[in-house]
């Protein structure tokens, strides 16, 4: 299983799709040649003679000010103006990747996007679901196509210049490991069951009795011994009740706080009391323990060599980036 580091994120097999998504909020831009009149208006960058066009750019912005309006948040000049610049840098950079795959000979096979395609249609329920996420991405097929083209090329391009000739050894796994322990322990969880009674919010005091009353009578079948996992099926009111209730494994943080402080103060195989939170009235039952501890390296040697990589091929990524911009001809018109 892979090993979760305090960011958050596991160690991905596919760190190359990643690379490309940080680089661009799209997998491509949609470039055309230069004409010689046309208007500046149109564009807002040229590389090497490519033009990134205004519509691409507003594809990118568009959504993301739609996001933070639908937050309820504003945005000042000053980060519009960074939001706008990190844009059309990132649209500049995939297409300096994309026209160095070309200088590389690197083809794309008609299959190779069909199969995307496919994969991503099996997604969706149907033909028209597919037209409404491309009217929704404001895209063409054929556009989104071209964007999928792009897409693998630049990812075989950095397969073929950055990541393949990224080597990690044991040595450097086992430095990290050894200076970073923090990263490889697996804190304390528990195992529980649950049987709740649900107070949705706002309700009056004379449901939420009845409520309580509820789970005050489960709890007495409970105390002469009934099954925990059978009240749970014929009772509990949450989303699991067929399953007995089983909350599977979980650590601190992960469960509102007073569901979390009861069930983690109990013993295995202890039943709590009743327990209220924002969701109603629970019966904690707690099935195993696991004590905080450390993985071993042998456990994680596999997964943190392909994190490193990961780590080392971003770096390089950029490296490179910065050497296909020094040696092309780049305007830009914003």
């Amino acid at each position: 299983m892979p090993i979760k580091i305090h960011t958050g994120k596991l160690f991905s097999r596919r760190f190359i799709y990643a690379i490309i998504v940080a680089l661009s909020l799209s997998i491509a831009a949609l470039t055309v040649q230069a004409e010689k009149n046309e208007p500046s208006i149109n564009k807002v960058a040229i590389v090497n003679g490519s033009v990134i066009t205004s519509e691409e750019f507003n594809r990118e912005l568009n959504p993301i000010k739609q996001r933070i309006s639908q937050q309820g948040q504003k945005i000042s000049p000053v980060q519009l103006e960074g939001i706008r610049n990190k844009i059309l840098d990132n649209l500049i950079n995939i297409e300096l990747l994309f026209q160095e795959s070309r200088n590389n000979g690197i083809k794309v096979e008609k299959e190779a996007i069909d199969s995307q395609i496919k994969s991503l249609k099996q997604n969706l329920s149907n033909d028209t679901e597919f037209k409404n996420f491309l009217s929704k991405l404001n895209l063409s097929e054929s556009a989104f196509k071209l964007k999928i083209k792009k897409g693998i090329a630049i990812q075989k391009l950095i397969e073929t210049q950055i990541a393949d000739k990224i080597k990690i050894s044991d040595e450097e796994s086992k430095a990290f490991y050894d200076t970073n322990p923090d990263l490889f322990k697996q804190p304390e969880q528990i195992k529980a069951s649950h049987i709740l009674i649900k107070v949705e919010p706002g309700v009056d005091e004379i449901k939420k009795s009845e409520a309580k009353e509820k789970i005050k009578n489960i709890q007495q079948k409970l105390n002469k011994g009934e099954d925990f996992a059978t009240l749970a099926k014929e009772f509990s009111e949450g989303p699991s009740k067929n399953k007995g209730e089983d909350l599977g494994y979980f650590q601190r943080g992960q469960m509102v706080k007073p569901f979390e402080d009861a069930a983690f103060a109990l013993k295995t195989e202890e039943v709590s009391d009743i327990v209220e939170t924002q969701f109603g009235y629970h019966i904690i039952k707690v099935v195993d323990k696991k004590p905080e501890k450390t993985i071993a390296y042998e456990n994680v040697k596999k997964d943190l060599a392909q994190h490193l990589k990961q780590e080392k091929t971003n770096q390089e990524v950029k490296i490179y980036i910065q050497k296909l911009s020094e040696k092309s001809k780049i305007e830009k018109f914003l």
